[in-house]
């Protein structure tokens, strides 16, 4: 059996396919640091559960007490 040479075909597909991969990798590390920031900022960030909020409800002023 003879071996083949590699077709040119298959050095542009083995490019596109390791810039893809990098492409990828550099998405699901953005998208992780994002998530590592969100989690370390803790409480700053309030999720919409139903439930009425203390942050985000007016301040009213208190009373004007008359003698």
């Amino acid at each position: 059996m003879s071996l083949h040479a590699e077709h040119e075909l298959h050095g542009r597909r083995r490019s596109r396919n390791m810039g893809l991969g990098i492409v990828l990798l550099a998405f699901v590390a953005l998208v992780f640091a994002l998530t590592v920031v969100k989690v370390r900022q803790g409480g700053l960030v309030e999720a919409f559960d139903h439930q009425p909020r203390v942050s985000l409800t007016p301040i009213e002023p208190a009373p004007q007490v008359t003698p």
